[in-house]
């Protein structure tokens, strides 16, 4: 190894700057969960008296948050799947057909998509609530698969688009002449190849409808259906003495999230930067 080499490879005054400075902030940034945890294993149920190290950890708030908060923690499982799969099922078409089809208006409907998410989603959740009124899915599981799915479906669209436009052409082409048709082109080439970016707008389109409040809270007035979310906001309520329970369902609500993220990090570096057939 040279010289130079070996002043590259030396860690220097100015990197462990930068590293330092790194870890405090990410320490910053991570002092609420820890924060969240650490009152979850309190046995006080008080955040008000909260040592900093849990010392002696009580699990009830848990057992009271399972107890009470199964069956949200499910209702929001069924809900964010169900957006993921419909999110998918129409996205993955329609980026399909704007990346390689020559269709008319394309441009004007890549405008379109990217308007609709400017658009506030107080203004859409209302203007659901009139139309999910007259429908009668109010208080319903698919009502609010839809919701979210509208708002998961253009980014998708967006995302799955722009990874097709850098798959090339000559390997859809190859596949026509030996005698695939255009679904089957989609099915067998282009969905295979798509994976990154399938798991990318999949997995987004997943954390939002599981963190999802506003149309949670809109389209539903009673407690037939209740995500998680309007189940902590209500528990709250509920529950304002006894913090360890609250901060207990917000670590569960937490983990299926951080869970895919942590397993999907890859492929969401490689969908989210386009993607490319060697």
């Amino acid at each position: 190894m040279t010289t130079t080499q070996l002043k590259a490879a030396t860690p220097t005054r100015g990197n462990w700057g930068y590293t330092a400075l790194a870890v405090l902030i990410l320490a910053v940034m991570l002092f609420p969960v820890y924060w969240m945890v650490n009152a979850s294993l309190q046995p006080n149920g008080t955040t008000l008296e909260t040592s900093w190290i849990p010392l002696q950890p009580d699990f009830t708030g848990y057992a009271t948050a399972i107890s009470e908060q199964a069956g949200n923690l499910g209702t929001s499982l069924i809900i964010a799947l169900g957006s993921v799969v419909l999110s998918l099922a129409i996205a993955a078409p329609a980026a399909y057909a704007l990346a390689y089809f020559k269709v008319r208006g394309a441009g004007v409907a890549l405008f379109a998509i990217l308007i609709s998410q400017m658009i506030p989603g107080i203004v859409v959740a209302n203007a659901l609530y009139t139309a999910y009124n007259d429908l009668g899915l109010l208080n319903s599981i698919p009502g609010l698969i839809l919701a979210d799915s509208a708002h998961g479906i253009p980014f998708a669209i967006l995302i799955i688009r722009a990874f097709m436009n850098g798959m090339p052409a000559s390997v859809i082409e190859a596949a026509r002449v030996d005698g695939a048709g255009h679904i089957r082109a989609f099915c067998s080439i282009v969905i295979p190849l798509s994976r990154n970016s399938l798991i990318t707008a999949g997995l987004f389109t997943f954390l939002f409808a599981w963190s999802d409040f506003l149309f949670a809270l809109t389209l539903t007035t009673t407690e037939a259906v209740r995500p998680v979310t309007l189940g902590i906001f209500q528990y709250i309520g509920a529950y304002v003495n006894d913090w360890s329970s609250v901060m207990a369902t917000a670590v569960l609500a937490s983990i299926p999230a951080i869970v895919l993220l942590v397993a999907a990090q890859k492929y969401i570096a490689a969908g989210t930067t386009g993607g490319a057939v060697k």
